[in-house]
């Protein structure tokens, strides 16, 4: 069995609480600000359930949830 040599206690857990509530946080934020741009994307395109593709946390292109559209790959979008 692996020795870790930071031992996790009561008083290390209720030290880091507050950073794992702030992440929490971003992340609603940033998920938030990803929503509203994908609903502008759809405004602007005409595409109703456009959205950015997601796999394994690493947003990989574009396309839609009804899948009317071939997913257009990040690499054809960063040229």
């Amino acid at each position: 069995m692996k020795k870790y040599r930071i031992k996790k206690s009561k008083k290390l857990i209720a030290q880091l609480k507050p950073y794992f509530k702030e992440l929490q946080e971003l992340e609603r934020d940033f998920h938030g600000n990803v929503y509203n741009l994908e609903k502008k994307m759809a405004k602007e395109t005409g595409i109703k359930d456009i959205e950015f593709f997601a796999l394994d946390n690493s947003y990989v292109g574009i396309g839609n949830t009804s899948r009317e559209m071939q997913l257009i790959h990040n690499r054809e979008l960063e040229e």
